[in-house]
């Protein structure tokens, strides 16, 4: 069978790219795929995460204002469309022109979109925005073109009111017999530092934190452009705190650490949540929507913190400081319960949507 990934780009850091090198080179060297993947304007570029090769990359070039690069968008993939001739093409594009292509591109190929993200993302301490808020319904309308709509978690199902919803979770990306000591006084987050994420929330914490537990440190992976968070740290007389660009082997750093924390206002799924808990770190994340409790097994591997609540996050966080034995206890079960995740079990999945279609 022959797929058709569409996608802004593979050569990011983030979840969406790493979910993807994952899934293509499993469906290609395992289950016999041909595999093709289309980004946007990264001719010559290296993908920040390793992909099979035999997952063939195309890029087309859009550029100029809005009308002149959703032509170039439209041209670019209908090209590419009639060269590859897929059974099926898959969009995973958060934003809206992904969900007008199945309206304008002519193929006999199947078509899926993949959400990776919530329709909270964008929110702000005001709530949603009203143009997010016509944005997704307007995707509710162009939706229903697509065979599936494939969503990572139950919680995402109830944002949307189609009858061609699927739940299918992201993979593990590691697979590794490794454990973290949980020995190294390091607590780690990882993720873009953006308002959705809730590093400010994170500093709060952390303020509470380091006077009590000046041995231990906290290190945060992501790219903050504006330098913004590094600065509010600084305001705050923050010793303990590093800020680190993101890395290729994430792995590493979470085996050198001891626990895992997520302070997002909202997640699509909570990749950084599993990829911890392969390495048997215990963790503790807010109860935001929609996912953190589709993965987290309360006071099992971790911590589910109301929404919000820092006192309570700075409790639980303080429980798992003082006590290597519940650091242990929770980062075994946590290494356990991770396997309903695995990259083979979840990959199987999508075989079997893409051969019901």
């Amino acid at each position: 069978m022959r797929l058709l990934y569409i996608t802004n780009g593979i050569t990011g850091a983030g979840g969406l790219e790493r979910v993807l090198s994952v899934k293509a080179s499993l469906l290609t060297e395992e289950f016999g795929y041909e595999v093709h993947i289309v980004s946007l304007n990264e001719m010559g570029k290296e993908p920040f995460f390793s992909f099979s090769d035999k997952v063939q990359q195309h890029s087309i070039v859009v550029t100029g204002h809005p009308i002149s690069y959703f032509l170039q968008y439209k041209k670019g993939v209908q090209k590419l469309v009639e060269e590859i001739q897929p059974d099926i093409i898959s969009v995973c594009d958060d934003a809206i022109k992904g969900f007008f292509l199945p309206w304008i591109i002519s193929t006999k190929a199947k078509w899926i979109y993949e959400s990776h993200a919530s329709v909270l993302l964008g929110s702000t301490d005001k709530g949603l925005p009203f143009h997010k808020k016509v944005q997704h319904e307007l995707k509710q309308f162009l939706g229903k073109r697509f065979s599936k709509i494939v969503l990572l978690t139950e919680g995402n199902r109830k944002e949307w009111e189609l009858n061609n919803l699927v739940v299918i979770p992201n993979p593990v990306p590691f697979e590794t017999n490794q454990y973290s000591s949980l020995k190294n006084r390091k607590i780690i987050a990882v993720g873009s530092y953006s308002f959705n994420k809730g590093y400010d929330l994170l500093l709060r914490i952390w303020e509470s934190i380091e006077k009590d537990f000046p041995e231990w440190e906290l290190n945060i992976y992501g790219r903050d452009t504006k330098k913004n968070l590094k600065q509010c740290a600084e305001n705050l007389n923050l010793k303990n705190i590093h800020f680190n660009e993101p890395v290729a082997d994430i792995g590493a750093k979470y085996l050198n650490s001891s626990i895992m924390v997520l302070p997002s206002r909202s997640e699509g799924f909570g990749m950084v949540l599993i990829e911890a808990m392969s390495f048997g770190l215990p963790v503790i994340s807010f109860d935001c929507p929609n996912s953190p409790k589709d993965i987290i097994s309360n006071n099992e591997d971790g911590f589910l913190i109301e929404n919000g609540n820092i006192h309570e996050f700075v409790e639980k966080l303080k429980s798992l400081l003082g006590s290597e034995s519940l650091r242990q206890m929770m980062g075994e079960k946590a290494k356990q319960n991770v396997q309903r995740f695995s990259a083979r079990r979840i990959v199987k999945q999508w075989d079997e949507l893409f051969k019901s279609l």
